[in-house]
């Protein structure tokens, strides 16, 4: 039996869908908060700032502070301060990616930056991205919060950060470089952030193509939980099984206190 050091949650459907939290989630995130447990939330949703998620969060009864929050502005913002100090960029996106960028000493530049940052845009116009492929054919660098093609929401799958980018990559031919989940780097930044190995965490989420991918990538244990993107009949054509699949947290969460401890480091299992 194996238990962890520390938690790793997605959170768009998993801990909530849009702004309707997740009963189940709501119930376990609490238990493991009492329990003295290491969580972080992992967020590919590159739209608001730690602080606002972290309100949003104890709105909804769940203990959390900005500290505990990942976002993939963040990682994205980073890996330009690092590589690029001071480098220009043309955004599409919102208020978390923009306070990211600006945080990492990115200058903003509609003409000529050196990398074309995309988030996941609720305003997004024609006129931004005729900027962004333009300036991707003229040289930029072309960077992307995540992937995720659909967004879980209280009213079903919203066409998510994905659905821009395979707008630009048809049109310019460029695929770009992603930073959210499933890349591992992602996972490590956070673990790096909690100071534990691989081995000693569990990536939890609902999309077998990105959280579950990214946990297995970076070296975690994974819990899928069937309350978003990915359905019970997709499971088992994920491309990497998870540790552990669960109808939601709180049935996970009930497994756990049977056993005494989070599982077994087995194959995937369902209860």
């Amino acid at each position: 039996m194996k238990t962890y050091r520390a938690y790793l949650f997605d959170l768009d459907g998993t801990v909530y869908r849009g702004d309707v939290p997740i009963p189940e989630s709501v119930v376990a995130l609490r238990e493991l908060t009492e329990s003295g447990a290491n969580i972080v939330y992992l967020t590919n949703n590159a739209s608001r700032t730690p602080e606002q998620i972290a309100a949003k969060l104890c709105a909804m009864d769940v203990p959390a502070s900005p500290e505990q929050v990942v976002t993939s502005s963040l990682v994205t913002a980073e890996a330009i301060r690092s590589e690029m100090p001071g480098a220009s960029v043309y955004v599409i996106g919102e208020e978390g990616l923009m306070a990211a960028l600006r945080a990492a000493g990115c200058r903003f530049d509609d003409e000529r930056p050196d990398v074309v940052v995309v988030g996941i845009d609720r305003q997004l116009t024609y006129d931004k991205l005729t900027k962004a492929a333009l300036a991707i054919q003229r040289g930029a660098r072309f960077y992307a919060t995540n992937p995720d093609r659909a967004l879980p929401s209280d009213q079903g799958l919203l066409p998510g950060n994905g659905a821009i980018l395979a707008a630009l990559e048809a049109t310019t031919g460029v695929q770009p470089r992603v930073f959210g989940k499933p890349e591992p780097a992602f996972v490590h930044y956070a673990l790096k952030r909690l100071g534990v190995s691989p081995q000693e965490a569990l990536m939890v989420g609902d999309n077998g193509q990105t959280d579950i991918l990214a946990g297995a990538r970076a070296g975690t244990d994974t819990l899928l939980v069937l309350t978003g993107v990915t359905r019970p009949e997709e499971v088992a054509t994920l491309p990497v099984a998870p540790t552990y699949v669960a109808a939601n947290l709180k049935e996970w969460m009930e497994r756990v206190e049977k056993t005494g401890s989070a599982g077994s480091t087995g194959g995937a299992k369902t209860g």
